[in-house]
């Protein structure tokens, strides 16, 4: 059983001993704590919250348990029921709610399931925030309501709906450029709630025909649910003998995209946001942001539209707050999460689909030809398990001391520039590993980088060892 609490919320396998997994038990206690964050900073007014899950099976559960924790917290619950991460952030916005729960384990496992949590702006609750949170759950410091100020319970219909209604209204999205150009597309929805989501934005669009892969909002994902090529092999083999355009893939709670090319080849999830932001700059000027795990590619196709571009710490918080920062007007991590102001603060497949069929449309270019005008960069992505006694900040301390004579960048971890190539380390916020992403111009040299970072870290921990003996 797992229990992770972190800046993306509070993270669990359903079951176990209360701590020790995301049980009934800590699904109250975490709930409580959130509630009593929010009304803390709404003292002087009624507090609600806005809740929607995803369709894994354990979701109708931990539905229940967070609805009537609020409740008895005296926070009036918004359910929008089944749904997607990025309409949830919407939601809070629109329907003024002082914050949100998406219910989602987002990429992991049906045997997954998490609390993503939001501020009144849509936006995942900062890292003080979440330490205040925990620290709230922890102290137990917890009051619940009386009878007569138990909150109040509605249920928002159709909101997927207002979300795709606004998508349709976005200036850089055309329909009709996208229903003359024809597309078949096949999705893979993976069960989830991409499958009530993104065929109807598909038919709003105009495209020509939908080919549905596990579209059923049932939770049985048919294959590991996180949109990686060695989960898609069904779908690519789908797109290429179905003759169609492309195929899309999203996670299960919508966040994250994936796109397959006519070949039934993998566009590449770091390309999801290179695409569509050499589409947005094509027609608004200014900067961009990811994080320093993802590609190199979005630095230039920014400088070549005259923009600038920025690195922010890994997650979606930092990119958020980065953004805001420089003023970005298109941004996003390189798994395919694409954020677009214009709309909102969040990663948020359905637009990133909207944007990038609209791209792909004007154009004029097949799905693999559109790939072809941008660098061919390839990522290596590794990790080295260490024993929990380890100093993993001193490893990267010595990383950074060895190669002084490059550029280093100390935001988040290490991400050292080695010419045109790069390489970034990072320790995990949850256990004993270094994160060890490479970037070339070859998926063989990139391995190379990667390799010879672990056989540095693992030198330096067998001289510390040695060191110690003697």
């Amino acid at each position: 059983m797992t229990l992770i609490r972190s800046i993306s919320g509070i993270r669990g396998t359903i079951g176990g001993n209360p701590g020790d997994g995301l049980t009934p038990v800590d699904i109250v206690n975490y709930t409580s704590a959130f509630a009593t964050l929010i009304k803390k900073q709404n003292p002087d007014k009624k507090t609600s919250i806005v809740i929607g899950r995803d369709a894994r099976v354990s979701g109708t559960m931990v539905e229940h348990l967070v609805t009537g924790t609020l409740l008895a917290m005296g926070v009036d619950v918004i359910n929008l029921e089944l749904s997607t991460t990025p309409t949830v952030e919407m939601a809070v916005v629109d329907l003024n709610a002082d914050g949100g729960i998406i219910i989602t384990a987002s990429h992991n496992p049906r045997q997954w399931n998490a609390l993503k949590l939001l501020n009144n702006k849509g936006e995942f609750i900062s890292a003080a925030q979440g330490n205040e949170l925990i620290e709230l759950a922890e102290s137990k410091n917890i009051s619940f309501a009386e009878v007569n100020q138990l909150g109040q319970y509605r249920i928002e219909e159709n909101y997927i709906q207002k979300h795709i209604d606004k998508i349709l209204a976005l200036p850089l999205v055309d329909v009709n450029a996208i229903k003359n150009a024809g597309f078949r597309i096949v999705v893979d929805a993976v069960n989830s709630t991409g499958g009530i989501a993104l065929p109807p934005l598909l038919q709003q669009l105009g495209v020509k025909e939908v080919i549905e892969l596990y579209c059923e909002a049932n939770g049985n994902f048919p294959h590991d649910p996180e949109p990686l090529p060695q989960n898609l092999s069904e779908i690519s083999d789908k797109v290429s003998k179905s003759d169609a355009h492309l195929g899309l893939v999203v996670d299960p709670d919508v966040d994250r995209l994936a796109i397959i090319d006519e070949n039934g080849n993998m566009f590449g999830e770091e390309y999801t946001l290179v695409a569509v932001a050499d589409y947005v700059l094509q027609h608004t000027k200014g900067n961009t942001v990811s994080n320093l795990s993802s590609s190199k590619a979005l630095q230039i196709v920014t400088e070549k539209h005259g923009g600038k571009y920025y690195a922010s710490a890994v997650g979606e918080v930092n990119v958020v707050e980065m953004m805001k920062l420089k003023q970005a007007v298109i941004g996003g991590e390189g798994n395919g999460g694409v954020i677009y102001p214009e709309l909102h603060y969040g990663r948020d497949a359905l637009t990133g689909t909207a944007l990038f069929l609209t791209h792909l449309a004007k154009s004029g270019k097949s799905c693999s030809a559109l790939r072809a005008t941008y660098p061919d960069l390839h990522i290596s992505k590794n990790k080295i398990q260490l024993s929990s006694e380890i100093d993993i900040d001193e490893i990267l301390n010595k990383i950074k001391q060895q190669y002084a004579k490059h550029p280093v960048n100390t935001v988040d971890g290490i991400r050292i520039e080695l010419d045109n190539d790069w390489v970034h380390l990072r320790k995990s916020n949850t256990e004993p590993v270094i994160r060890i992403y490479a970037e070339s111009d070859s998926p063989h040299k990139a391995d190379v980088i990667a390799r010879k970072l672990l056989d540095d870290i693992r030198k330096i921990i067998k001289e510390e060892s040695d060191t110690t003996l003697n």
